[in-house]
């Protein structure tokens, strides 16, 4: 399977933040007011200023990576939530009680992550079950 490279083009600046808040246009634009402001006579260093940009770049970067990811394990916990459809579970009880067993009936989104609900064999029907919840598949 050949890799495909990753485009920074489709990351909106408001989606690329970094650690201090700031996007990067934004960080630009404090490195071009440095350079505008710096003494004449004792210029920035040429490593300094690149290993900056560099640095701005790969934050800018990383940052891309993270929202990437987290889409990516989005769509992972929807396809593993709709491959229970059908089958048998065990539900683990919040209060560390005894386990549920039950068929997942429905699966639905809240805020992006899905909820399972399920009907057990004395026809109870049990809705709002996350994934962290499910103990056995069969």
């Amino acid at each position: 399977m050949a890799l495909q490279p990753v485009s920074t083009s489709t990351v909106s600046p408001a989606s690329a933040q970094s650690a201090f808040g700031l996007d990067f246009q934004s960080l630009l634009r404090i490195i071009l007011t440095q350079l505008t402001y710096q003494d004449p006579l004792k210029p920035l260093d040429n490593t300094e200023f690149v290993s900056q940009l560099a640095q701005f770049s790969q934050l800018q970067q990383t940052q891309s990576l993270n929202d990437q990811i987290t889409s990516l394990l989005a769509a992972q916990s929807a396809t593993q939530a709709t491959g229970l459809l059908g089958r048998t579970v065990d539900i683990a009880n919040e209060q560390g009680g005894a386990t549920v067993t039950g068929r997942v009936d429905t699966v639905s989104f809240s805020n992006g992550a899905p909820t399972l609900t399920v009907l057990t064999p004395e026809g109870q029907t049990i809705s709002g079950i996350t994934l962290d919840r499910v103990a056995v598949v069969r």
